[in-house]
């Protein structure tokens, strides 16, 4: 009996975007995913805009002037950059290059627009795309948060409805469902085990 050699799947890091309107809850949901203790590396954007109350320097966002975020731009810092709602969004490059490097999934939450940035740098990312049940439901939303004034809060409904048209650019699409957190948590956590189990995974490359 001749004895087959084989050799198991290399594995390889990924970096997974979650993506998706504004109030959609990738905020939450990342939250969620880090005090569940997954074992990935969720980056940290940094951005001008201003600090809310219940978020924390260093974890939710790197709160920066414009006038850093400009030196950051110029020192080629960013692996991407944007404008969101008047305010500068952006990936520091180092941190994921060297999660990537020690063998660590990357999980980075963005904006569509920077989302579609980072396809174009790195074709075999995952897209993940989040969003709720309906329209009506992300404008709901969006009005609660009670985080805008009027123009700025007409201005995130509109993105968000332009936003939503941009699904079909992306791999998968996750619904964070009210009362349904946890289960939009385990499908992402399903869909980063589904990938690992690909025969041909899928390196990337910043």
């Amino acid at each position: 009996m001749t004895e087959t050699n084989f050799k198991l799947i290399e594995h390889q890091a990924l970096l997974i975007v979650i993506s998706g309107p504004s109030g959609a809850g990738k905020d939450t949901v990342m939250q969620s995913m880090q005090q569940r203790g997954m074992p990935f590396h969720f980056v940290v954007t940094a951005t001008t805009r201003p600090r809310r109350p219940n978020e924390v320097h260093g974890k939710d966002y790197f709160f920066v002037s414009k006038d850093e975020f400009a030196r950051m731009i110029e020192a080629d810092e960013l692996i991407e950059y944007a404008v969101v709602y008047g305010d500068y969004k952006g990936i520091p490059k180092q941190q994921v290059r060297e999660a990537l490097a020690s063998g660590k999934d990357v999980v980075m939450r963005i904006d569509v627009q920077g989302a579609e940035t980072v396809r174009k740098l790195a074709p075999n990312a995952i897209m993940i795309f989040m969003t709720v049940d309906n329209e009506h439901e992300l404008e709901r939303r969006l009005r609660e948060r009670k985080t805008e004034n009027a123009a700025e809060l007409a201005l995130r409904i509109a993105t968000a409805r332009k936003e939503l048209q941009r699904i079909e650019a992306f791999d998968y699409v996750v619904v964070n469902a009210d009362d349904h957190l946890e289960q939009a948590v385990e499908t992402i956590g399903a869909i980063i085990t589904a990938e690992h189990q690909r025969v041909k995974q899928k390196a990337v490359t910043l």
